[in-house]
This record gives structure tokens, sequence and C-alpha cells, in this order.
């Protein structure tokens, strides 16, 4: 990528080939959602696919969750072709079993009296929590072998919604795109697409496009639209207006993939956590967590909610699939200021992050301060 598509002023041109990278450019020893933690339910086992590994997902008989590589060490056979009792996975092909959580083998049926037991064999098993609907799989770097059951409460904290009272609603949406995460993330946090692609009577239209101005500030692994007043022009926001506060929304993005949108008006809030995450190469799945108080007493909200959210999510799917056959042809793309500067910030963030994981050195942001923003939407 061309120095100044990462950071800076201006813009620059540089192959779609660029954007996509290779596999190396996954961000690696973190948290990722696998899949609805719901549909782990009994003695059945789910198949996954996460950063490109094949996973074999299930709930033990005490509520827990557990997450392997869909593969017997033995043969290779997916081990979600075998048997789960509540306890042990068992392979199909020779009845090996596994402890699913430390992916230790505590059973090998061929083996006689004479024969001693090689306790050092494991399948890979990978570090899974339950957290908002979702099963969170973290992924250590490949070479770096398992992570042991004795380091696993020292590792980054699981992803978490904010909510801000007991009482509140809830919904998931989910959606495939054919795309690398890179161009699923930018697009996730691109702040010029919304009169184009999601025009819409109870969102916002082209006609209503006028210049904003918004302030960054550096966080964590990511950075923060700081919070500010919502755009007057989106048709949900203005119907908080009846509650008589100010209404205030706060956006963050996180690496390696993770969107936080707070928006607060009085006691009422909506909150949502929105990811990215690679499925394999060339595709990827955008999930969207959301809970909310506003308007809790009001009758059929969630599902008003959920069928506006799911056309909202389609639209960016759509626009996706439309992208993808742009790119097969890897044509030159383009980054300009301001509206595309935190995609610019996304990549420089992910390759301090990279480069940091690489020299052992701590990462260095990107962004030395607060940055104003100006754009029209």
């Amino acid at each position: 990528m061309a120095p100044d598509a990462a950071a800076g002023r201006g813009s620059a041109v540089f192959p779609a080939s660029d954007l996509l990278g290779p596999d190396t450019s996954l961000i690696y020893n973190d948290w990722y959602p696998a899949m609805r933690s719901g549909a782990l339910r009994g003695r059945k086992m789910s198949t996954a696919m996460l950063l490109g590994i094949p996973l074999v997902l299930g709930r033990k008989e005490d509520g827990s969750i557990f997450a392997m590589r869909d593969s017997c060490p033995h043969r290779g056979i997916p081990l979600s072709c075998g048997w789960f009792d509540g306890s042990a996975v068992t392979c199909k092909y020779h009845g090996w079993v596994f402890d699913p959580e430390s992916g230790q083998c505590m059973e090998i049926p061929s083996l006689t009296s004479q024969d001693s037991y090689p306790r050092r064999i494991y399948a890979t098993a990978f570090p899974c929590q339950e957290r908002d609907g979702y099963a969170w799989v973290y992924v250590p770097k490949p070479g770096s072998g398992r992570v042991r059951m004795e380091v696993r409460d020292t590792l980054p904290a699981v992803p978490e919604l904010p909510r801000f009272s007991e009482r509140y609603r809830s919904a998931h949406l989910t959606a495939e795109l054919p795309c690398h995460v890179d161009h699923g993330i930018i697009g996730l946090m691109d702040p010029a697409h919304g009169p184009f692609v999601h025009q819409a009577w109870w969102w916002r239209s082209r006609h209503s496009i006028h210049e904003k101005e918004k302030h960054f500030e550096p966080i964590s692994q990511g950075f923060r639209m700081s919070a500010h007043t919502p755009s007057a022009n989106s048709a949900p926001y203005k119907l908080l207006g009846v509650y008589g506060e100010p209404i205030e929304t706060t956006i963050d993005f996180v690496l390696p993939n993770r969107r936080f949108e707070t928006l607060r008006c009085g006691s009422k809030w909506f909150s949502s956590l929105t990811t990215v995450t690679p499925t394999t190469p060339g595709h990827s799945r955008i999930d969207v967590y959301a809970a909310w108080n506003v308007f809790y007493g009001v009758p059929f909200v969630t599902p008003v909610a959920k069928f506006f959210g799911k056309r909202f999510v389609r639209q960016d799917q759509l626009t996706m699939v439309q992208q993808a056959e742009g790119l097969k042809f890897s044509p030159g793309l383009m980054l300009i200021d301001d509206a595309d500067r935190p995609a610019k910030w996304y990549f420089a963030l992910k390759r301090a992050r990279l480069e940091a994981e690489e020299t052992g050195r701590p990462m260095q942001h990107p962004m030395d301060g607060p940055v104003t923003l100006r754009w029209r939407s």
C-alpha cells in the first residue's frame, strides 16, 4: 500500500490486492464470535469456520461451551463426524476419546494392556466463552502451540456489550459477506455511504446530505468518535425527541473487528456491538447485537426493530456482493480525506499491532491526539 494510503492528508491510488492482503494480515491472539451460542444444546455438535480454521463446538453437561479444531490428530477425520456424550468427544474412525476443553486424548481403544498410554496426545482445543448470545473463540497465532489451561485466565477479556439498566430488550442480526475482512471493516466504519446504500424514508436520503464535523480521539487498540449529538437526518434518532432529553452518541472502533455504538437520552439508552469476522480468506460474516430500553413499554418494538435492522444489514450485504464483482479484476482503489480517514486509521492500527507482535515491542498508536474530521453525508 502506498505510504499515504494509511495516514496523512490527500489521497492515494493502490491495487485492490493491496487491500485484500495475504492470510498473514489476519490478527490472531484475540477473541472472535464463531456462532450464536443458542444453537449449542444437548449432545449435538455444530460446526463453524473461523479465520480459515474449521471448528466443532458443543455444550457440556455443566452448561459450559467448547470449541475444537474439527480434525482428529490421528488421521484427520472431522471430529464432528463422531459423537459427544456431554463430557467427551469420540472420533468416529478409531474411537479415540478427547476432553473437549483441554483437547487431551483420554482413551485409545486399540491399545492393549501391554502398551504404555501416550498421555501427551492432544487435539486442538481453543478457549471458548459464551457472551451476549455468541460463542467467542480465542484464536492464537498459527505455530504458537495450544493455549494451555493454566494460562487461559490471563487472556484478554471477552468483548461485552455495555448495558445501562437491568431491564432491556435485545436482538441479534447476521449476514454473510463475500469479501475479505478488510473491506467489510472499512465499510463498517465508513461515514459517507449512508445516504446512498441506506436510502429509505425511515433513515435518510441523498437529499438530506449536509456537512458534518466530528471529533475523534485515540483509545487502546482503536479510536473513538467522541460523544456528539447524532445526525438530524436519521428518523430513528428523531423519534427519541419524545423523551425531551438531550441525545448523545459515542462510537468506538476496537481491533480486530469491533464497532461499539452507545446512545444515551437521559435514563434511556441504546447500545450495539457490530463485528466483521473473517471466516475464509475471501469471506466474512457481520454480526450485530443490540440492546435497548428506549420505548420499552411500547408493543411490538422488538419485531419492528428486527425488521428494519435486517433490511439495514441486507443493504450492506448487497453492496458487498456488488463490490466483490468489481474487485475480481483488481482495480485501482483510492482513499481520500476526511471521510476515509477512519479507514486509513484502521490499516495503520492493524499494521502497528502486527509489527508489535512480530517485534515484541509496545504497539505504537498511529494517532498522536484528538482529530477533527469534516465530510458531507
